[in-house]
């Protein structure tokens, strides 16, 4: 993988990891609907103007249906379950329920695009799953699941139903298309949050306005920009493996920048989901 590959790669996983305390920092101002609103916003202005500098085609017109509804999946759903969920739930925390997801798209893959799972992925799934139940109740205390920690995996699982129902695309549009066209069409869903929006910015303090910007410019459009680069540039599967990192540095920030720390069992069982991700993903054979 040649330099550029790298550059842009670290880029994206920084962006995406500074996400989480973001989103944390955000709430200290804005609701919940209007953070994400806000947040999409801007990332589909910045998206927009992307496409009309780059001369992107419209999607075509049968086409424009899927969009939507990846757009519905991966962006409207995730996020506002994600952004609801860090009401309650730490940074670090989110990040590691969020990093489980590659093992649902290991399994909704296996049920809708016939690649089934080995011994190795079988094991691997066993273990995410403990992984995220014991995160889900270091967040809830150690006695009960947080809600806030059972809206992040359901953000997970929309993000893995997003990925798998791409695929199909591919073969007809190149990866920059499809992250533009769901992602402007992905955030027309927001708009539900709209009543209330004026009067809660005039509300909200510089800080959590400027989190909400930052969230909309760098992790929701220009994080898959340099995605889409450091992809053409290197294969995949190498890419992607950078993201293990995501958590450890979505941790870190938090701390920096919040002064949040997981608890023990949290980074316990974030430890094993990713165990289970690493299995899923580099070992399993069908």
């Amino acid at each position: 993988m040649d330099r550029g590959a790298w550059g842009f790669a670290g880029i994206t996983i920084v962006f995406w990891a500074s996400a989480f305390a973001a989103i944390r920092a955000g709430l200290d101002g804005l609701s919940p609907g209007h953070l994400v609103l806000l947040r999409f916003l801007v990332a589909s202005g910045v998206m927009a103007g992307y496409a009309l500098f780059r001369r992107l085609p419209p999607p075509r017109a049968p086409d424009v249906p899927r969009f939507a509804l990846l757009g519905l999946l991966g962006f409207f759903v995730y996020h506002t379950a994600l952004v609801y969920g860090e009401r309650t739930v730490l940074a670090g925390s989110a990040s590691l329920l969020i990093a489980s997801g590659p093992v649902f798209t290991a399994l909704l893959s296996g049920i809708f695009l016939g690649e089934r799972l080995g011994p190795w992925g079988v094991l691997g799934t066993l273990l995410a799953f403990l992984g995220v139940g014991l995160i889900a109740l270091g967040e809830g205390g150690g006695l009960s699941l947080d809600p806030g920690a059972l809206l992040i995996v359901l953000s997970a699982l929309s993000a893995s139903l997003y990925f798998v129902f791409q695929k199909p695309l591919f073969s007809r549009y190149r990866a920059e298309q499809v992250s533009v066209y769901t992602l402007i069409l992905g955030s027309l869903p927001f708009w539900v949050f709209g009543p209330g929006f004026l009067p809660d910015l005039a509300r909200a303090g510089t800080g959590p306005l400027l989190s909400a910007v930052y969230l909309g410019v760098f992790p929701g459009a220009l994080a898959y920009f340099t995605w889409t680069q450091a992809l053409a540039r290197a294969p995949a599967s190498v890419v992607s493996s950078l993201l293990y990192l995501s958590p450890l540095l979505a941790t870190l920030i938090a701390w920096g920048w919040l002064g949040e720390w997981p608890a023990p069992l949290v980074l316990f069982g974030g430890g094993l989901a990713l165990l289970g991700v690493v299995l899923v993903q580099r070992f399993n054979r069908a």
